[in-house]
């Protein structure tokens, strides 16, 4: 991860913008360069992934214009090459390094072209303007908001731009922004034909462009980890990484040392791969602890988000602190794109999929958001072959017929198209689904419970959830999340949509906690 900053007009307060950026010196903790362009500033912190010499740095500079870029370009050797011939010159090896010559070529269009993951903003020497975008999902981080002056602010998290906007937001994946408007590139949940591809078409695709995003993700100049938790998804992509490296990989797992759910199996699953696996175990003491620094480096009040990170960051911080990885792939969006437990309550197959093109849609305030900081505030970098572009736009157009759960099974599907081929074994291929924040201990989740029950009275609950007039705290818990929150954020709640939940339309799913915990056709998933 890297982090990136942009004041977009004159007469900048340097020293409010630098104590703003170094906010979040901890993505890119290697190098720091500010340079101003005589019409505004840009930032860059620096986590040496790709390219790790010094000519690496940026911003980097063409003809009078800059650029900052968070992400990761794959295939960038290509468009490279195809730019040396176009007689430009390059000083590094970093991939980044190919944005400035493509907007030169291409202008906006390059960005729809890009297969990455990323966040940028452009200063355009030529216009003497500002551009900025961000990837079709927002795996990468990027916000903005207008200071007193009416000048847009652009930053890598929220967190950045506390005290120098006035509103903060999240800036919509698959759009750029241009001239003072927001344009949409890439709607990537937007369907105009289904896929009519028959099962074993469909399962046989899924397996090629999986192992294609896994793959893709492996090229890095720093060390490459993984995080397993056991479950299908983070078991699959350690799975096809170990066919893919010629050495052991490294698996990191962690939960409470009495429940955690997924511990035995992601033991399984290491040892099956031949990986060299480490357990990380957590304390009832360090969860509460941990608690205000998790929402304060969220920028977040939502409770499925909150519970998730718990476990996600004190493994990414064993892991940052005892290790020299940099680089760790994750298990995530598998969820979106082929079903949580309360979507096998679907009344139809259409109703699946407009649920799983909304949980696309809004990833990036969820857990897109929720791997990118408990990663990035450990210095590393998150790479999820999930969200590979070319995988979520196939599975995103499949028939949803195919895709809702009529086999007894969720995940079929992506079960299917590994099976019988000793990726994994038959126990963990078709394992139930256990809710993430469970996995790590039934247990954390009812500590976190007991902790915000007595922190308030029934009485002081109701006085004070009511001063919240959006997104309303509606248990003890939420509250005190909300409370954290507007500690740090003050009045940013809009920054996230609503709270994560399953949709209370549907029959079943008419809950008051997000866990899939108490949904009915939990079952064995608690096992």
């Amino acid at each position: 991860m890297c982090s990136i900053m942009g004041y977009c007009g004159r007469d900048v307060d340097l020293e409010r913008f630098k104590e703003g950026f170094d906010r979040t010196i901890s993505r890119g903790p290697d190098d720091s360069r500010i340079i101003d362009t005589g019409e505004g500033v840009l930032g860059f912190h620096r986590l040496s992934i790709m390219g790790l010499t010094p000519s690496g740095m940026q911003p980097f500079a063409l003809d009078g214009s800059y650029v900052v870029c968070n992400g990761e370009l794959y295939g960038f050797e290509k468009q490279r090459k195809e730019l040396e011939a176009k007689g430009y010159c390059f000083q590094s090896d970093s991939d980044c390094e190919i944005i400035l010559p493509l907007y030169f070529e291409y202008g906006t269009d390059f960005f729809a072209a890009l297969d990455a993951e990323f966040a940028c903003i452009i200063y355009d020497g030529k216009t003497k303007s500002f551009l900025a975008a961000r990837d079709p999902i927002g795996i990468r981080p990027l916000y903005y908001g207008y200071d007193e002056k009416g000048v847009i602010v652009f930053a890598s998290e929220a967190k950045n731009l506390v005290g120098l906007v006035n509103k903060i937001m999240p800036f919509p994946p698959g759009h750029y922004y241009k001239d003072g408007q927001f344009i949409c590139y890439c709607d990537i949940t937007k369907v105009d034909t289904v896929c009519e591809d028959d099962l074993e078409t469909v399962c046989r695709n899924i397996h090629d462009k999986l192992t294609a995003g896994v793959q893709k993700r492996l090229i890095a100049d720093a060390k490459v980890g993984f995080l397993l938790s056991g479950g299908l998804d983070s078991s699959l992509v350690c799975a096809i990484a170990a066919r893919e490296s010629r050495t052991p990989i490294r698996t990191f797992a962690i939960g409470m040392s009495e429940d955690a759910i997924d511990l035995k199996y992601a033991k399984q699953v290491a040892d099956y791969i031949g990986a060299e696996h480490t357990e990380v175990y957590m304390t009832p003491e360090e969860v509460i602890a941990s608690l205000e620094r998790v929402i304060e480096l969220l920028g977040t009040y939502d409770i499925t988000t909150i519970r998730a990170s718990m476990g996600m960051y004190l493994v990414c911080k064993a892991i940052h602190e005892q290790t020299d990885i940099r680089v760790l792939l994750t298990g995530e969006i598998s969820d979106e794109l082929f079903g949580y437990k309360y979507t096998d309550f679907a009344p139809s197959a259409r109703a699946f999929q407009e649920e799983s093109e909304k949980r696309i849609r809004e990833l990036h305030m969820y857990d897109v958001l929720r791997a990118d900081r408990c990663i990035s505030v450990n210095s590393l970098e998150a790479r999820v072959p999930f969200g590979d572009l070319d995988f979520v736009e196939y599975v995103i157009h499949i028939d949803p017929e195919l895709k809702v759960n009529k086999y007894g099974k969720g995940k079929y599907l992506l079960r299917h198209a590994f099976e019988g081929q000793e990726y994994l074994p038959d126990s963990i291929l078709w394992r139930e689904k256990a809710a993430f924040s469970d996995a790590v201990g039934h247990s954390m989740v009812d500590y976190l419970k007991e902790y915000a029950q007595a922190q308030y009275s029934d009485e002081e609950f109701e006085t004070k959830r009511t001063q919240y007039s959006y997104a309303q705290p509606f248990t003890k818990e939420s509250l005190l999340y909300r409370e954290i929150f507007e500690k740090y954020y003050p009045g940013q709640a809009e920054m996230v949509v609503d709270f994560w939940m399953p949709n209370k339309e549907w029959e079943g799913c008419n809950v008051d906690d997000p866990s899939a915990r108490v949904l009915s056709n939990y079952g064995e998933s608690g096992v």
